[in-house]
C-alpha cells in the first residue's frame, strides 16, 4: 500500500474513534438524565449535578443535539431549590452550557419558567456564585426570548447591584440589556427608564469595554424612542445629557426640546469647540496622535452642531421645530455665546483640509449661525471670526471647490452677509476676491463642471459616501435636521444644475451694480501698486544677464514695504499682483517652467542667478520694523502658505473602507497577492503591428506594478517570433478567469517578502536593461487616451486619470470593470526622454567677481529639480512650491550667501578690513515652512490601511516629498518614512502605538520584526560588529546583543554594545576623521565640539601612517551598516557627526563654506585667501589697476612660505609643477580650491561612497533624504542634551517602597541636577545601557526610568550597599541611603566603575 492509502487508513481510522467516542458521552448524558430524575438524595443530585456539568464541557456545537426535553424541568426544578445552594449552582450552570451548545434549548428552559426564577435570584442575592451564573444565563436567554426577559424584569434584575460584581460578568450584564434593547417597543419602555440612572453611572467606570458596552446600550434606547418627544424628554430628565456621548445628544437633542434647551444652556458649544480644535494642526501635532477614531467624532460633533441650530420652518405645523427657533430668538445672549465659541474654530478645521463630509458639516453650521444672527450681534460675530480674513481667506478659497453643495452654501452665506450688511462687507468681499471668485462660477462651461467630485481642497472617497445600510447618500441629506429621508430620497440631489449659476448671477447682479460697487482705486491702492512692481521686477527677469542690483532691490523692499504694511493685504490681491510669477521668473528667467526637452544652455546664465538668490536673500532676512522684529522671509512665506491653502487642488483618495482580499495576478509576476488585482484588456493601437496580439478578454494586473514592469511582461509576448506566444497568452488569460477571491488575514509575510525581494528585482530588471540593444522604453500605453508615466504604479495611473471624470468613481466600480490599456510601440524622438543637456559654462572674463558665482553654485539643485508632474509648467501651484523650495533652500544657506556676499564685497574694495568678513545671520525656524494642511492630507492618505498596502498614494504625495519635503511635519515625515522603507505592518505598528496612548521608543522603531540573539565579545568589539552585520545587515531582524560569558540580553546590553561600537570608531589614530592637533596623549577618543569630520586622503596614497586606505574603506563600510542597522532597530547612537557630514549623507555637495561647520581655522585663513585672490582679480580686470598691493594682513602670500600641500596632512601633495612649488598671489585662487577640493570633495568621495554602500545594504540611503541635518542626528544620536530639569520630577517613576515626596528620591533629584554633563551620561549609559535619551528626552524612554527601594542584604547598614540597575527596562534599584552624600559617594562610583558587565543584581 503506498503512502497516500496509508494516510487516508489513519484517517478512517481515527474517525471510528471519534463516533464511538460520541456514542459514549451520548450514553453517559443520558445516564445522568435518568439518574437524576430518580434520585431523592440531595448530596446525591449534587453529585449528579456536578457529573452532568462535566459531560457537558466535552460535547461541541457539532456533536451535541437537541436532547434536552426531559433535563429542562429537572434542572429548572433545581434552580428553583432555595434549599440546596450547591444544587442550585450546578443546575444554573448546565442549562448556560446547554445554551452554549444548542440555543434553541432555550425556549423549553423559558417554558418552564426559568427567567423569573433567576429574576429572582438576583432581586435577593444570596450567594455571590449563583447570582452571577444567573446573569451568565440570562444573557443566553436574552438573545433567543428578548421580549420574554423584558416583561420579567430582567433589566432592572441583572442591573440593581451591578456594582457588586467583577468587570467580567458586568460585561456580561451590559450584553444582556443590549440583547433586550433590539427587540424594544414603546409600550415597554417603563423598565428602562428605571436603569438609565444605572446606565449613566457605569459610564463613569475605568473599563473601556463597559463603557463603550453602556453607550451602546443607552444609543439603542434612544434609537427606540427617536420619534417620541414625551419619552426623550423623560430620558434628560434622568441626566443622560451630562454624559457626554455626543452621537446620543445627536437623537436626543433632534427629538428632545428638553435635550435642545438643557444643552444651550449648559454652553455645550464650549465642549464641542474643544474636541473640534483638536483637529486643527500646529506644525508637529497630527491629527494621528489623538485617540482612534477621532475623524469619525468630528463628525458626530458636527451632527450634533447641526442640530442645536434647527432649519428654518417651513411646515408651520412643525411645533418642535417652531419652539427650537423661538428659543433661539428669545435668547440671542446663548445664540451669541454659541457662534463666538463655534465660528472661527470651523474656519479653522474647514481650512485644514479634512474630508467633504466635515467640511460641507462645518459651512452648513456657519450657515445656520449666520442665519440666525441679528444684525448687531453679527457684526462682532463675523468680526472676530474674520470670516472674509485678508491673510487666511475662507469665503474665497471656498469657491475654489468644485463641489455644488459646499458652493451653495458658500453663495448663501454671502448672500446672508451682504443683505444685512451692504456697506460694511461689500468692499472687503472685493478686496478678498469674493466676487472674482463669483465671477469664475459664471463663465461659460464652469457650470457643467460642478457636479463631479471634489479633487481640490478636500478629500475624495473613491466609494461614493454610503449610509450605514449601504446605499448612496447624497450629501443634500447629511446633516437635514429633525427628519430622516427615504433611501430613494437620499440617493436623489437637491441641487440642480443650474441652482449655483443662478445664485451666483443674482448675488452679482445685485451688488456689481454701480451703486454697491466701489472702484478699483477706491476699493485698494495695494493691487495697482503691486502690479507695478511685479511688472518692472518681471522686466529684469526678462535678460538673462541683467543684475540691475540697486534697482532690483528697490523693488524688493517696497513689495516686502507693502506685504508688511499697515494696510492688510489679501491673498486675493498677493495672487492677482502677478508678485509669485514675478519672483519665480527673476530667479529662474522662465527657463525651469518651459519644456526640459527644450531647455538649451541652462548653465550659461548660472552666475547671474545665483547673485539673484543672494540679492532676494539680503532682502528676506532683514528685519522689519515691527515690534516682533520678524524678518520678510517669515513674512513672504506666510502669504504663499495663505496662498497655497487658496489654490492647492491635491486630491486626498481614500478607498472607503473597502475591504481588502487577496486575489490573483498575472501580470507582471505570475503569483497570489493580498489584495485586489486590476482586470486590464489591453489592445493594441490602431494601426499598429506586432508578431503576436492579447486576444484575452482581460488579463489580471497586480495594482502595485509599475508599468515599466508591466512592459517587461508584455513585450517579449506582442514582440515573439515563437509561435507558442498567442497560446501562452491565452492560457494566462483563462487562470485570471477562473481564480477566486478569499479573505487573507495577514499580510505582513507577503509585506515583509515584497520588501527583502525589491533590491533583487531592482538589480535584475537593471541587468535587463543593460543587455538590451533597443532602446530602453520599448512600449507606451494610454489609457482612456493619455499616456501612463512608466515609473508610477498601475493603480496611481488609473486613478489619476479617473479622477478627472465628470462622474463619481466607485472603488466597487474600479476593482469589477475591466479597463482598456492601448500600448504601442515607442518612437525614441517622441517617446523617450533624453538625458538632460547641459552646455559647458561661459566663460565670464569680464567680470572676475560674478565668475566666482559661476563656480559656488548653491541652487543647482533647486532649479534642476521637478517638482508635481501632473501639474502645467506654468500652474500658480508649480510657482508656489518653487519659490518656498528657492526660500527653504535660501534659509538652509543663509550664513554662505552671507559670507559670500562679503568675500565680493571685499574683492570691488567696498570693505578694507578682512575681519569685516565674518558673518553672523539668524535663520528662520524651519517649522515656518510647514503647510498645515498638506500634512493634514497626508496623514489622512496614510491612515487609510488599503491605500498604502496597494501602493495607491497619490502621486502628489512622494513627489512632493522628494522635492519639498520640508511643507510637512516632521512626525509625518517620519511615519511616511516607515511606510516606504519598512512597509505598511511598520506604519500599523506605530499608529497602534500611538493611539493606545503608550510612548514609543523612537521615533523610527523596529515594529513588530523578530528579535535575533548575536554573541559579542566585549575585548574584540569591532570584530564581533564586523561579523554581525556580515550575517544579518541584509535581514529584516532586530538585532539583541548578548555578551560572552555574561548574563543578560535584550536592550540593555544592545544599546551598550553600539555605544561601545561608536567609542572604537572614534579611537584616535585610525585614519578615518579629522583629529585636532592639540590633542594630548592620553585622549583615547576624538573630541571635536565641531563633531567628526572624515580625513581626507589623496587618490594618490594607499598607505599613510601605517595605516592602509583600504581598511578605512572596509571601516566606512562597517559604520554604515552599523548606523543604519541601529537607525532601523530603534537603537541610540553615542556619535557626535558634523552638521557637515549629515550634509554628505543626505547627498549634498559641500563647498568652502561648510570647511567652517567642523574647522573654522581652515575656513577663516581660507575665506581670506579667496578674498585677497578675488581682489586682484578685480583689480586686473577693471582699468589696469596694480594688483600687488594685495596683502595679508600687512604681509606678502609670499611671506607665508606656504606649499602646495594639504594644511595639516603634508604628505597630500595638492599640485606639483613649477608653477606649484610655493603659493604665491598668482596662484592663491587655484590654492584655495585645490585645499576644498581635497577637504570636501575629492579627498573624502571614495570615503562617503563606501558609508552609503555599508547603509544602503541595510536601508536605501535615499529613503532618508527626506529629513535635514538636524533631524537626521536626532533620529541616529537621539537628544545632546541629557535632562532638562523639570523633566526629571515629571518623566520619571518611582514604585516599589518610594513615592516623589520619599527622602531619598528628594535626595537623588538634588544629585541629578547638580551633576555635570558627563556624569549624566554615566548615569544614563548606567541605566538604559546608552550615554543619549532617545528623541524627545526622558518623556520619550519606554519604559520610563523608574527607580525603587534595594532591599539590601545587610539591613543594619544600608550605607554600604551599591546601586544596582536593570537595563533591559530603565530599572534603578536605589538603597536607602542615610544622608544626600552618602548617596551621592554611592551613585558616582557605581556609574563610573559599574560599567562594563552585565551580571545578576
Amino acid at each position: 500500500m503506498d503512502s497516500g492509502d496509508e494516510d487516508w487508513g489513519l484517517d478512517e481510522m481515527e474517525q471510528e474513534d471519534m463516533e464511538e467516542h460520541d456514542n459514549n458521552l451520548y450514553d453517559k448524558f443520558e445516564d445522568i438524565v435518568h439518574s437524576l430524575s430518580e434520585e431523592t438524595e440531595p448530596s446525591s443530585q449534587l453529585a449528579l449535578l456536578i457529573e452532568f456539568c462535566e459531560v457537558l464541557t466535552f460535547f461541541t456545537e457539532d456533536s451535541f443535539s437537541n436532547s434536552t426535553e426531559l433535563v429542562s424541568p429537572l434542572l429548572v426544578e433545581h434552580a428553583m431549590n432555595q434549599s440546596n445552594p450547591d444544587a442550585m449552582l450546578f443546575s444554573i450552570r448546565a442549562m448556560t452550557y446547554i445554551c452554549d451548545l444548542y440555543l434553541p434549548s432555550a425556549d423549553l428552559f423559558v417554558e418552564h419558567d426559568i427567567v423569573p426564577t433567576l429574576c429572582q435570584r438576583l432581586f435577593a442575592i444570596e450567594y455571590l456564585d449563583v447570582a452571577e451564573q444567573c446573569i451568565k444565563l440570562l444573557e443566553k436567554i436574552s438573545r433567543k426570548h428578548p421580549i420574554v426577559c423584558l416583561k420579567a424584569g430582567v433589566v432592572m434584575a441583572v442591573l440593581k447591584y451591578i456594582d457588586f460584581f467583577s468587570t467580567s460578568i458586568q460585561r456580561v450584564a451590559i450584553s444582556t440589556v443590549i440583547n433586550i434593547c433590539k427587540r424594544l417597543y414603546s409600550e415597554s419602555l417603563s423598565p428602562f427608564m428605571d436603569a438609565v440612572p444605572i446606565l449613566c453611572n457605569l459610564l463613569r467606570y475605568e473599563d473601556r469595554q463597559l463603557v463603550e458596552d453602556v453607550a451602546t446600550c443607552l444609543m439603542k434606547i434612544v434609537d427606540r424612542v427617536y420619534h417620541s418627544s414625551e419619552w426623550l424628554d423623560k430620558l434628560c430628565k434622568h441626566e443622560l445629557i451630562q454624559q457626554g456621548l455626543v452621537g446620543l445628544l445627536v437623537k436626543l437633542s433632534s427629538g428632545s426640546l428638553l435635550a435642545f434647551s438643557t444643552l444651550h444652556e449648559l454652553n455645550i458649544s464650549n465642549i464641542l469647540r474643544d474636541i473640534l480644535s483638536t483637529f486643527d494642526l500646529s506644525h508637529e501635532l497630527s491629527m494621528s496622535q489623538h485617540i482612534s477614531g477621532h475623524c469619525d467624532l468630528v463628525k458626530e460633533v458636527l451632527k450634533l452642531l447641526n442640530e442645536l441650530l434647527p432649519d428654518r420652518a417651513k411646515d408651520q405645523t412643525d411645533q418642535l421645530l417652531l419652539h427650537k427657533e423661538s428659543f433661539l430668538v428669545n435668547h440671542p445672549d446663548i445664540l451669541q455665546r454659541f457662534a463666538m465659541d463655534l465660528l472661527p474654530t470651523l474656519i479653522k478645521v474647514f481650512n485644514c483640509g479634512a474630508s467633504l463630509y466635515v467640511c460641507q458639516g462645518c459651512l452648513t453650521v456657519m450657515y445656520k449661525i449666520i442665519s440666525f444672527s441679528k444684525s448687531r450681534m453679527l457684526v462682532e460675530l463675523l468680526k472676530k471670526a474674520n470670516i472674509s480674513r485678508l491673510n487666511k481667506p475662507f469665503l474665497a478659497g471656498v469657491f475654489t471647490q468644485q463641489d455644488p453643495h459646499m458652493l451653495m452654501l458658500a453663495l448663501q452665506i454671502v448672500e446672508i452677509i451682504l443683505k444685512k450688511f451692504p456697506n460694511k462687507f461689500l468692499k472687503l468681499f472685493f478686496k478678498e476676491g469674493v466676487f472674482f471668485a463669483i465671477d469664475m462660477l459664471l463663465k461659460p462651461g464652469r457650470s457643467s463642471k460642478l457636479m463631479c467630485p471634489v479633487y481640490t481642497g478636500t478629500q475624495q472617497t473613491l466609494d461614493s459616501q454610503r449610509s450605514s445600510s449601504g446605499e448612496t447618500k447624497c450629501l443634500c441629506y447629511e446633516f437635514l435636521t429633525g427628519q430622516t429621508p427615504t433611501s430613494s430620497e437620499a440617493r436623489n440631489c437637491k441641487i440642480d444644475n443650474d441652482s449655483v449659476y443662478t445664485l451666483a448671477k443674482r448675488i452679482k447682479r445685485k451688488y456689481s451694480a454701480p451703486e454697491y460697487s466701489p472702484s478699483e482705486k477706491g476699493l485698494t491702492d495695494i493691487l495697482p501698486s503691486l502690479k507695478a512692481l511685479s511688472k518692472d521686477l518681471f522686466s529684469i527677469s526678462t535678460d538673462a544677464f541683467t543684475l540691475c542690483e540697486e534697482k532690483t532691490n528697490s523693488i524688493l523692499y517696497q513689495i516686502m514695504d507693502i506685504l508688511n504694511g499697515k494696510e492688510q493685504i489679501s491673498t486675493f490681491e498677493f495672487i492677482k499682483s502677478g508678485v509669485v510669477k514675478s519672483l519665480v521668473d527673476y530667479l529662474s528667467p522662465s527657463q525651469y517652467m518651459r519644456d526640459k526637452r527644450r531647455i538649451h544652455g541652462i548653465c550659461n546664465d548660472n552666475a547671474i542667478l545665483e547673485k539673484r538668490f543672494e540679492i532676494l536673500a539680503n532682502v528676506c532676512f532683514c528685519a522689519t520694523q515691527s515690534l516682533s522684529n520678524e524678518t520678510f522671509l517669515s513674512i513672504l512665506t506666510r502669504h504663499l502658505h495663505n496662498v497655497l491653502i487658496s489654490l492647492e487642488a491635491f486630491p486626498v483618495i481614500l478607498t472607503g473602507g473597502a475591504k481588502l482580499r487577496s486575489s490573483f495576478a498575472i501580470v507582471p509576476h505570475t503569483r497570489p497577492i493580498p489584495y485586489p488585482n486590476l482586470k486590464i484588456r489591453f489592445v493594441r493601437e490602431e494601426g499598429e503591428t506586432f508578431q503576436n496580439d492579447i486576444i484575452e478578454d482581460f488579463l489580471t494586473v497586480d495594482p502595485l506594478a509599475s508599468i515599466h514592469s508591466i512592459e517587461g511582461y508584455l513585450w517579449p509576448m506582442v514582440n515573439s517570433t515563437h509561435a507558442g506566444s498567442s497560446s501562452t497568452i491565452e492560457m494566462s488569460g483563462t487562470l485570471g478567469h477562473t481564480v477566486m477571491m478569499t479573505d487573507l488575514p495577514e499580510l505582513q509575510v507577503y509585506a515583509e517578502e515584497h520588501q527583502m525581494n525589491a533590491q533583487r528585482k531592482i538589480k535584475l530588471e537593471k541587468q535587463d536593461r543593460v543587455r538590451s540593444n533597443e532602446a530602453t522604453q520599448k512600449l507606451v500605453f494610454y489609457f482612456e487616451g493619455e499616456p501612463l508615466d512608466h515609473k508610477a504604479t498601475l493603480y496611481q495611473e488609473i486613478i489619476r486619470h479617473k479622477i478627472k471624470e465628470i462622474d463619481s468613481f466607485s472603488t466597487l466600480k474600479m476593482w469589477n470593470l475591466v479597463h482598456k490599456i492601448t500600448y504601442r510601440r515607442a518612437i525614441e524622438s517622441e517617446d523617450i526622454i533624453l538625458p538632460e543637456c547641459h552646455s559647458s559654462s561661459q566663460d565670464l572674463s569680464d567680470d572676475k567677481v560674478l565668475a566666482y558665482y559661476q563656480n559656488t553654485h548653491f541652487f543647482s539643485s533647486t532649479l534642476s529639480c521637478q517638482l508635481v508632474h501632473d501639474l502645467e509648467k506654468s500652474s500658480p501651484i508649480n510657482y508656489i512650491l518653487f519659490l518656498f523650495k528657492c526660500l527653504e533652500n535660501m534659509n538652509q544657506i543663509v550664513l554662505h550667501l552671507v559670507s559670500r556676499e562679503r568675500i565680493c564685497a571685499f574683492a570691488k574694495g567696498k570693505v578694507d578690513d578682512l575681519d569685516s568678513l565674518k558673518a553672523t545671520v539668524s535663520s528662520i525656524p524651519q517649522n515656518e515652512f510647514v503647510s498645515t494642511k498638506l500634512t493634514e492630507k497626508l496623514e489622512q492618505q496614510l491612515r487609510d490601511s488599503l491605500a498604502v498596502s496597494i501602493g495607491g498614494l497619490p502621486l502628489w504625495c512622494s513627489q512632493i516629498m522628494t522635492s519639498c519635503p520640508f511643507l510637512f511635519s516632521f512626525q509625518t515625515r517620519c511615519k511616511y518614512f516607515k511606510l516606504k522603507a519598512f512597509g505598511q505592518s511598520q506604519v500599523q505598528a506605530h499608529v497602534s502605538h500611538n493611539s493606545s496612548g503608550a510612548v514609543v521608543d523612537r521615533g523610527l522603531g523596529p515594529g513588530g520584526l523578530p528579535r535575533k540573539k548575536f554573541l559579542v565579545h566585549r575585548q574584540r568589539i569591532l570584530e564581533s560588529a564586523a561579523q554581525m552585520m556580515e550575517l544579518h545587515a541584509s535581514h529584516k531582524v532586530v538585532l539583541e546583543v548578548e555578551y560572552d560569558e555574561e548574563v543578560g540580553t535584550g536592550p540593555g546590553p544592545t544599546l551598550e554594545f553600539y555605544t561601545l561600537v561608536c567609542h572604537e570608531f572614534q579611537k584616535s589614530g585610525l585614519g578615518m576623521w579629522r583629529e585636532d592637533t592639540n590633542m594630548h596623549a592620553e585622549e583615547l577618543r576624538i573630541s571635536s565640539f565641531y563633531g567628526l569630520f572624515p580625513r581626507p586622503w589623496s587618490s594618490m596614497q594607499d598607505t599613510s601612517g601605517g595605516i592602509q586606505f583600504s581598511e578605512i574603506i572596509n571601516k566606512f563600510f562597517l559604520l554604515g551598516q552599523v548606523v543604519a542597522k541601529a537607525f532601523t532597530d530603534g537603537r541610540i547612537l553615542d556619535f557626535h557627526f558634523s552638521k557637515a557630514f549629515y550634509k554628505l549623507i543626505l547627498g549634498k555637495e559641500l563647498s568652502l563654506f561648510d570647511i567652517q561647520l567642523f574647522d573654522p581655522e581652515l575656513y577663516k585663513v581660507l575665506q581670506e585667501f579667496q578674498a585677497l585672490a578675488m581682489r586682484k582679480n578685480f583689480m586686473e580686470s577693471t582699468s589696469g589697476g596694480n594688483s600687488d598691493i594685495v596683502s595679508f594682513r600687512d604681509a606678502r602670500i609670499e611671506d607665508l612660505f606656504l606649499d602646495f600641500t594639504l594644511p595639516g596632512y603634508p604628505d597630500i601633495i595638492l599640485a606639483s609643477g613649477t608653477d606649484y612649488s610655493m603659493v604665491n598671489m598668482g596662484n592663491l585662487e587655484d590654492y584655495v580650491s585645490l585645499v576644498v577640493e581635497a577637504t570636501v570633495r575629492s579627498g573624502i568621495s571614495r570615503q562617503v561612497e563606501a558609508f552609503e554602500s555599508g547603509f544602503n545594504q541595510v536601508l536605501p540611503i535615499d529613503h532618508i533624504r527626506i529629513f535635514n541635518e538636524e533631524e537626521l542626528e536626532r533620529m541616529f544620536c537621539g537628544e545632546s542634551d541629557s535632562w532638562a530639569i523639570n523633566d526629571l520630577q515629571d518623566f520619571l517613576k518611582f514604585d516599589h517602597g518610594y513615592s516623589a515626596t520619599s527622602p531619598p528620591i528628594v535626595n537623588l533629584l538634588e544629585i541629578l541636577r547638580e551633576f555635570d554633563q558627563e556624569q549624566q551620561r554615566s548615569f544614563l549609559q548606567f541605566v538604559t545601557g546608552a550615554p543619549r535619551l532617545p528623541p524627545g528626552g526622558l518623556a520619550s524612554l519606554n519604559p520610563k526610568l523608574t527607580v525603587v527601594r534595594k532591599h539590601c542584604s545587610n539591613q543594619e547598614d544600608t550605607d554600604l550597599d551599591l546601586p544596582s540597575v536593570m537595563t533591559c527596562v530603565n530599572y534603578l534599584k536605589l538603597p536607602p541611603y542615610s544622608t544626600k552624600e552618602k548617596m551621592k559617594e554611592k551613585l558616582l562610583y557605581a556609574i563610573t566603575e559599574g560599567q562594563g558587565a552585565f551580571h545578576l543584581s
